[in-house]
């Protein structure tokens, strides 16, 4: 069974940055997609923010372009989210979620997700908090 567990979320200033962890066990293949989402306060859906394919091609909303990045650390089996330059609007609950192997996804500009169906079908943790305040 393959687990996602978030950390590293927090309240920070506009402005500020944070980096967001997300530990996978019970997978040891290389070759699937990754991402990290966020759901708004508001009750409204989640948005994708951050995407790793199973060939290592990044990609992103055009919210984040240029102050997020999406990274892995292969021998602690780590997915990483480094973000910059934060915003009021940044904040949300963050989840990182996994395809199983063999299969493509990434993040469109508009924040969706187009490839392998990860909402309905994927590994998700459990989500961590971020809070840009103005």
């Amino acid at each position: 069974q393959v687990q996602l567990v978030e950390s590293g979320g927090g309240s920070v200033q506009a402005g500020g940055n944070l980096t967001l962890d997300c530990k996978i066990s019970g997978s040891t293949s290389t070759s699937v997609c990754r991402g990290w989402f966020r759901r708004p306060p508001g009750g409204k859906g989640r948005e994708a923010v951050a995407g790793l394919d199973s060939d290592g091609a990044r990609s992103y909303a055009a919210s984040v372009t240029g102050r997020f990045t999406i990274s892995k650390d292969k021998d602690r089996n780590i997915l990483s989210l480094q973000m910059i330059n934060l915003k009021p609007e940044d904040t949300g609950v963050y989840y990182c979620a996994s395809c199983p192997p063999g299969h493509y996804g990434e993040v469109m500009p508009n924040g969706g997700w187009v490839g392998y169906p990860i909402e309905a079908s994927g590994f998700w943790g459990q989500g961590t908090q971020v809070t840009v305040s103005s």
